[in-house]
């Protein structure tokens, strides 16, 4: 499944516009929703008021889910390159190395609490990636093929 993915110099380029796009098409969906029920009665100002919500807020929340694409990808990428292996360990390292970094300007305190969190969301992830794969391998198990009996 890794093989799919592309090299690692690119691969950040990747993320981060996945990431960015994610965002935005998400941000859009929960921006239109708020933008319509904020906005005075009636229909032409609801759908103007929910235009006006996603062309302002859904390229913010984009960006900032770019933002996390591409340290996340970063991080991901520079582990790759020190540790000479590509494993869920740098996934779950990178996660808590994004969630401390993007948090650093609120202090270390919020830092290390940032990094926690994203290391265990991210090693949540890794697990319920993991128990998918195994499950889904069970049905390509071989199995032995049975003989009929000659009696």
């Amino acid at each position: 499944m890794d093989d799919l993915r592309e090299p690692c110099p690119y691969r950040i380029t990747d993320d981060c516009g996945g990431a960015f796009t994610m965002g935005c098409l998400g941000g859009a969906v929960f921006s239109a929703i708020k933008g319509f029920r904020i906005a005075p009665p009636g229909i032409k100002s609801r759908l103007l008021g929910m235009t006006t919500s996603v062309k302002v807020k859904a390229p913010v929340l984009g960006g900032n889910f770019g933002t996390w694409g591409l340290t996340f990808a970063a991080c991901d990428c520079t582990l790759i390159y020190i540790r000479n292996k590509e494993d869920h360990w740098n996934s779950i390292t990178a996660g808590a190395a994004t969630g401390g970094i993007l948090s650093l300007r609120s202090g270390p305190q919020a830092a290390v609490t940032s990094a926690i969190i994203g290391g265990v969301l991210l090693a949540m992830i890794e697990g319920i990636s993991i128990g998918i794969t195994r499950m889904g391998a069970e049905q390509f198990k071989p199995v032995m093929p049975t003989l009929p009996d000659a009696a």
